[in-house]
């Protein structure tokens, strides 16, 4: 998959989100909350300053450089091809589209807009947050399942003089 790709899809994911904040933003701050499923789903505006479920609270600039570091590295991987293969494409898309969208947040409202609750997983996130998840454990997979790295692991086996099976 191309660079170009992988940033159109990624920009998507930023637009989908930050549209979602606008309106959660505009309907629900600043303590507004919505009943989505009565005992399970809500809808909670929520002012998030730190990291995932509020760690590490006003370290805005530490979490700008690191996104910011994050993406680069994402961008130079799949820009030079050094790793392929469309679930690991799909887990850089989701990082990075997640990582911008909160990104945007800290840099222009000095804190990220929560609003999902549910009622089995007590921090509320965001659109953002959940990309960002499934887009990590997508990536951990990936490495797992990922030939070029299969292959290299079977390379330093045999080189080791180790008995492929």
């Amino acid at each position: 998959m191309t660079l170009a790709f992988v940033l159109i899809l990624s920009a998507v994911l930023v637009i989908i989100d930050q549209v979602i904040k606008y309106f959660i933003y505009q309907g629900l701050s600043p303590d507004g909350r919505i009943t989505v499923i009565d005992h399970l789903f809500y809808l909670i505006y929520s002012e998030n300053r730190g990291a995932a479920f509020g760690m590490f609270q006003n370290a805005t600039l530490i979490f700008a450089v690191i996104t910011v570091l994050m993406i680069g590295i994402f961008v130079y991987v799949i820009a030079s091809k050094k790793l392929t293969g469309k679930l690991f494409t799909a887990s850089v898309i989701l990082i990075i589209g997640g990582g911008v969208g909160n990104l945007l947040d800290r840099v222009f409202r000095g804190f990220v807009i929560d609003y999902i609750s549910l009622s089995f997983f007590p921090p509320i996130c965001n659109f953002a947050d959940y990309c960002i998840t499934i887009g990590a454990a997508l990536f951990i997979l990936s490495i797992f399942l990922m030939p070029e790295i299969k292959k290299s692991a079977a390379a330093d086996k045999t080189e080791n003089g180790e008995i492929n099976d």
